[in-house]
């Protein structure tokens, strides 16, 4: 902590503060690292959890993203392992590296996760439900398009074309936010 003394509210609303800047960085990272939804999002609470416990740990001078990564990278490592997997799916290198290039986005990450926010509020209920069904659900296309009652190809074409729209939506709002910097 800096040489100020804190008391444990400053403290909570200074690490409030780091970690939702942080966020997501670590989200990325970990998303990019743990192939299942539920899985990487239990990884990031855990990651959470244990920057906010170990916060006194934190050194002001280096950047917190790059410490929240940091702890990121070994509970990625302590996932894998708990999973009783032989092997890690990424090497330590590989999982450094991204961390590192995750570090040198982390600003244009929060703006285009911010635009795709934005994005999907405006997608209409069916479309947003079924990206619901697909990516937080993990359904297959061929279990959303029961729901539907439409064939799994239906489904299929549905998707890609509500990811076009989100694609086109992101970028002109990253445009537009470009023109207004």
């Amino acid at each position: 902590m800096p040489a100020v003394q804190m008391n444990e509210d400053q403290k909570i609303e200074l690490f409030t503060e780091f970690w939702l800047k942080a966020e997501p960085a670590v989200s990325a990272y970990v998303f990019a690292s743990v192939s299942r939804f539920h899985d990487a999002e239990d990884v990031v609470q855990r990651i959470a959890q244990e920057l906010a416990r170990r916060f006194d740990e934190y050194d002001p001078s280096r950047p917190f993203v790059a410490w929240a990564l940091w702890i990121a990278k070994s509970r990625v490592i302590d996932f894998y392992r708990v999973q009783g997997r032989e092997r890690v799916v990424f090497s330590d290198e590989l999982l450094g590296k991204l961390a590192d290039t995750i570090v040198q986005q982390a600003d244009g990450r929060s703006g285009r996760r911010e635009a795709l926010e934005a994005c999907l509020d405006e997608l209409p209920p069916k479309s947003r439900r079924l990206l619901d069904l697909r990516y937080v659900e993990e359904q297959s296309a061929e279990e959303a398009a029961r729901e539907f009652d439409s064939s799994a190809a239906s489904v299929r074409v549905l998707l890609s074309r509500v990811r076009t729209v989100l694609a086109s939506c992101i970028e002109r709002r990253l445009a537009m936010e470009n023109v207004r910097c």
